[in-house]
């Protein structure tokens, strides 16, 4: 794999579940190769097979912070406490520029805002990783069904025209997923 693309605007696939329509398309392939009578009709996704035939192609940590420091708890005199006891320290390197109360607020909304961010970059990494995990997997997937599929054409020759139709249908669908996820996988 060489040039991932990276830019959710240009993927085909900017989700995990966005990919289920290869997935369906992958099981259908399966399903049609283990049951040689499955035609368009038996299908799960009959639409799309037709389609394809027809076309042809951190909060909680300040809050508990705040409620600890306080002398009376959530009430006013306890909040702004146990804002003046987090600034307290930051007030006094400032000169007493701003209240202690103040600086309280700054004080214990950084770790939020640091940790929201944090969160956020994990979060998104470990999405991205899945999304290109399961791109690939299912790249691979797609690539054995249209192989699969194609024999079964050339083997089933004689069959009913139905089947030869459905068989066509998902040779259509898997050569299009096949395409979109090389496409997004930056496979040359």
């Amino acid at each position: 794999m060489d040039k991932y693309v990276t830019k959710k605007k240009d993927m085909n696939f900017q989700n995990v579940e966005s990919l289920q329509q290869v997935v369906n398309v992958v099981n259908e392939a399966s399903a049609a190769l283990h049951d040689k009578k499955r035609t368009i009709r038996e299908s799960a996704i009959p639409e799309v097979l037709g389609g394809a035939l027809g076309a042809g192609v951190g909060g909680v940590a300040s809050f508990a912070a705040l409620y600890g420091l306080g002398t009376v708890g959530l009430s006013g005199a306890g909040i702004m406490s146990g804002l003046a006891t987090a600034g307290g320290a930051v007030s006094a390197a400032l000169g007493g520029a701003i209240s202690a109360s103040v600086a309280g607020i700054f004080v214990l909304a950084l770790p939020v805002a640091g940790l929201a961010a944090g969160g956020v970059g994990v979060v998104s990494h470990l999405k991205n990783k899945q999304l290109r995990q399961e791109k690939e997997r299912l790249y691979k997937e797609a690539l054995l069904k249209h192989e699969a599929i194609i024999r079964a054409l050339k083997s089933e020759k004689d069959a009913d025209q139905s089947r030869i139709e459905y068989l066509q249908s998902l040779n259509i669908l898997l050569q299009q997923a096949i395409r979109d996820l090389k496409k997004d996988l930056g496979v040359a």
